[in-house]
């Protein structure tokens, strides 16, 4: 017998290693949460008598998901852009953005014409 191991079997959550993967992941469900509470916060305060309008609809399945669905795409990809653009920042980054830009004054001398 000259090599009883055998390979190691790929896992179904092989992809939440990598590490930019699991990073999207974590904010798309976190973006999902928001968006998530903002759609049931709208149907509880019923501003403009939307939750209303929605349940006077013979389908309001459908106008609910329309409503979560685009608020899912909007909150997921804000959260998953700000992550990523937040990895190039050093962590003892004082924050604001912009570097430390010094301006200094200059003297306007007037010519004669």
């Amino acid at each position: 017998m000259p090599n009883d191991q055998q390979p190691p079997r790929p896992t179904r959550l092989a992809l939440l290693r990598v590490p930019l993967f699991r990073l999207l992941a974590i904010n798309l469900a976190i973006g999902a949460c928001a968006a998530t509470l903002l759609v049931g916060g709208l149907l509880l305060i019923n501003p403009a008598h939307l939750r209303d309008l929605i349940f006077a609809d013979s389908s309001p399945v459908v106008a609910i998901f329309l409503l979560l669905g685009s608020f899912l795409v909007t909150f997921g990809s804000a959260a998953m852009g700000s992550a990523i653009m937040a990895q190039g920042r050093k962590e003892d980054d004082g924050g604001g953005g912009g570097g430390k830009l010094q301006l200094t004054p200059q003297k306007l001398i007037d010519e004669p014409r």
